[in-house]
């Protein structure tokens, strides 16, 4: 029987997704595996393997499948190696330089891995199914557990001479007095823009002010608590996505000046936020870029499901093996 399918995996600071994916982009099966339950990358990926067996089972397409794409955050397209990823906790024999692509594949009895950035898997998902289709110039921007990013430029991928360009995130946000961020930097936009970032601001903000918000009733606070409160009218939830979307715009105005992409795509969890973020977002944007580019690059949000659009993406690089 052909080997006419492929697998897509979305590894993420807390959860793995993993999909069966045919050549017309349906996922026929796909499961989701804990990424933080241990530290140990010989178990997580022994664990993954047995996920991917499981659905493959499930999907009746034993012995059909060509190759396996990974999406993962500082993943390299190049060496196949997941290398100090802030957001991912494992380790192998000490070391944060995981050899994810070749150690999958020996658990999957040989079949190819081909692994990259997860937010690069992501825009290539959303160029080929998604709200980028048609597009050869945009940045894809993952606003979930950390901030990622992807750069299509003239329809291919970025990826730099070592593998690893894109890595937005952890461009500085904040100069002076910046907050520590999870790579080891100070500033980065990852510690303000991402699921994270934006619980932080809100505790930081409740310590520092008075001001009567239902946040202050939370013992532990996530984005989506802060939300919640703002569809509530919550004031201080409304504020925190304020500055929360002004720092977005302004750092989106300087990606823009560097590879006059025709829009930028927001995907991930926090991007469900939209109607508190897009307009000071594009406020930002707009005030910070040159004449250029002033209302002319489009913000637009992924049109997938979220799981569905790494997945497809990551799964793209499975046909070329």
């Amino acid at each position: 029987m052909a080997q006419d399918l492929v697998i897509g995996i979305d590894v993420g600071g807390q959860t793995t997704k993993c999909g069966v994916v045919d050549a017309r982009g349906t996922v026929l099966a796909q499961t989701v595996i804990r990424s933080d339950e241990t530290t140990d990358a010989e178990v997580f990926i022994a664990s993954l393997a047995e996920a991917l067996n499981h659905i493959i089972a499930e999907a009746g397409v034993e012995g059909r499948i060509r190759g396996i794409g990974v999406g993962a955050p500082n993943g390299n397209y190049y060496t196949g190696t997941i290398e100090f990823a802030p957001n991912l906790k494992w380790t192998l024999a000490g070391s944060k330089i995981i050899p994810f692509a070749k150690m999958l594949s020996a658990q999957m009895n040989g079949i190819p891995v081909s692994l990259t950035n997860d937010a690069n898997a992501a825009a290539v998902g959303e160029m080929t199914y998604g709200a980028a289709r048609g597009m050869k110039n945009f940045i894809m921007i993952t606003l979930g557990t950390g901030v990622g990013s992807g750069i299509i430029i003239n329809g291919e991928v970025v990826y730099g001479h070592d593998g690893f360009a894109g890595e937005l995130g952890h461009t500085c946000a904040v100069r002076h007095n910046g907050r520590a961020c999870g790579c080891g930097k100070s500033g980065c936009l990852e510690a303000y823009c991402s699921a994270i970032g934006v619980a932080r601001t809100a505790r930081e903000w409740l310590e520092m002010t008075d001001e009567p918000s239902e946040l202050r009733s939370l013992d532990k606070i996530t984005s989506k608590d802060v939300y919640e409160a703002a569809k509530d009218g919550d004031k201080l939830a409304l504020k925190i996505f304020e500055y929360t979307g002004r720092i977005l715009g302004e750092k989106l105005a300087d990606f823009i000046e560097f590879s006059a992409p025709e829009a930028i795509v927001l995907f991930g969890g926090l991007a469900r936020s939209k109607e508190f973020l897009t307009e000071p977002i594009l406020t930002a944007m707009n005030a910070n870029v040159l004449p250029l580019w002033r209302d002319k690059v489009k913000l637009v949000y992924s049109s997938l499901k979220e799981s569905d659009a790494a997945i497809l993406g990551a799964s793209a690089l499975a046909w070329e093996l």
